[in-house]
């Protein structure tokens, strides 16, 4: 990889921490209240806010990362906030799964691999989702080639995802500040 996840971790340069999980899953766990609690796995997890939304709302939550720091982040965030999740030290993209899940979260993870590596993302969600489960994910749409963070479009996303997945629904959620209008959050079910 290009980018050294840990180095960054460890010193602190981490520009994509916002503090807090994205605005997007908060509404959309508080607007499906009785989904079937399930697990669920965030891969790409940094410090974990995403993984304690779905702990909090009562989903057996595990975050997985690259940077054994961003985990130990994770680790003390969660136990601080008197939360139990499960995080794993691993590469997403290439490990295989020691379980499957029913649910994906994606938030921050897809933008910031290389765009080579998009078609082992998609690969790797089939990979560590069980048979029709559900694939979740905030999009970043912006033309950066020169990332992180990768741009991506609506029709790019469509292409590399409906091979393996049906689209349930697409929306622009509520996001930080930073990112109005620039998000695209999508709803995907496993073939």
């Amino acid at each position: 990889m290009s980018e050294n996840w840990e180095e960054r971790y460890r010193t602190g340069d981490m520009p994509w921490e916002k503090g807090e999980p994205s605005p997007g899953l908060v509404d959309f766990v508080a607007a499906h209240p009785d989904l079937e609690r399930g697990t669920v796995l965030v891969p790409g997890c940094g410090t974990g806010h995403d993984v304690r939304v779905w702990a909090k709302a009562g989903f057996s939550a595990t975050g997985m990362d690259i940077a054994p720091s961003a985990l130990r982040l994770s680790r003390e965030r969660t136990a601080a906030a008197n939360l139990r999740a499960e995080f794993l030290l691993g590469d997403f993209l290439r490990d295989q799964p020691t379980k499957q899940f029913d649910w994906i979260f994606e938030h921050t993870c897809f933008c910031a691999i290389q765009p080579a590596e998009r078609e082992l993302y998609v690969q790797a969600v089939s990979r560590w989702l069980k048979p029709a489960a559900n694939f979740l994910a905030v999009f970043y749409l912006i033309d950066e080639k020169d990332g992180p963070p990768f741009g991506t479009t609506r029709d790019e996303l469509v292409k590399r995802f409906s091979s393996s997945f049906e689209l349930l629904q697409a929306w622009v959620p509520r996001s930080y500040p930073n990112r109005t209008g620039l998000e695209l959050m999508m709803w995907w079910r496993k073939r």
